[in-house]
């Protein structure tokens, strides 16, 4: 599903944010990806939403070549992808629902379709009866995971999260990850970029880490 093949990224300033990085993901997978403040991290999961490009090495998507995708074709190949961020940014002046439904009108559904999907996301992280709230009513834990429904409302084959626990305390950065292992269950390829160490030690799943732009450690850590 995910190959990073000899990636490396550099950034104008010279700053070599990646160096040499290889990985496979397998369709269903979950892992993730650990390694202080600039090892690499964001820069990795920019990459797989084409918000940068490798300066050198080769990206495969499900075998297609990520390198080639032309510009005019980004908005497709972004539809395939949700993103939960650490800050939820979630619009304020617009309902639960309204922030659930904003992919699928970016993406032109019909309001019919919009409503079934939005509903479905929203009972799947349990916040179906909190359409019609303000996202401000809700509690950071609720607000998380309203970001959850909106970047699983269009049913990507990959879900990327930066630090998605950040702010949460330990029961309910819990809760989260059970959300998230829901969605692996039914094959969605998952990669989560965390500093939460707690986190990592109470889950059986593949730890990446990076560290100065270098893949250094890739495996399972069990808690047997």
């Amino acid at each position: 599903m995910i190959r990073f093949d000899n990636i490396s990224k550099r950034y104008p300033s010279g700053l070599e944010a990646l160096k040499r990085v290889n990985f496979e993901l397998e369709a269903g997978e979950m892992a993730f990806l650990t390694g202080p403040s600039g090892a690499g991290k964001s820069t990795l999961l920019k990459l797989l939403m084409l918000m940068e490009r490798p300066s050198s090495g080769t990206l495969l998507i499900n075998g297609k070549n990520l390198n080639r995708l032309s510009r005019s074709l980004i908005p497709s190949y972004r539809r395939q992808i949700g993103v939960v961020f650490q800050n939820h940014q979630l619009l304020s002046d617009r309902t639960v629902f309204e922030n659930v439904a904003l992919p699928l009108q970016i993406s032109g559904y019909p309001p019919s379709e919009t409503g079934r999907r939005v509903r479905a996301a929203l009972d799947g992280v349990g916040l179906l009866g909190k359409e019609s709230h303000n996202p401000l009513t809700l509690s950071g834990g609720e607000q998380q995971r309203v970001g959850i429904a909106r970047a699983v409302v269009h049913k990507p084959k990959i879900l990327l999260a930066d630090e998605p626990t950040g702010n949460l305390d330990p029961a309910l950065s819990a809760e989260i990850m059970a959300l998230f292992r829901r969605f692996q269950r039914v094959g969605v390829t998952i990669l989560i970029a965390t500093h939460d160490i707690n986190l990592i030690n109470s889950l059986d799943h593949r730890i990446m880490h990076l560290e100065d732009g270098m893949l250094t450690d890739d495996g399972v850590r069990s808690n047997g």
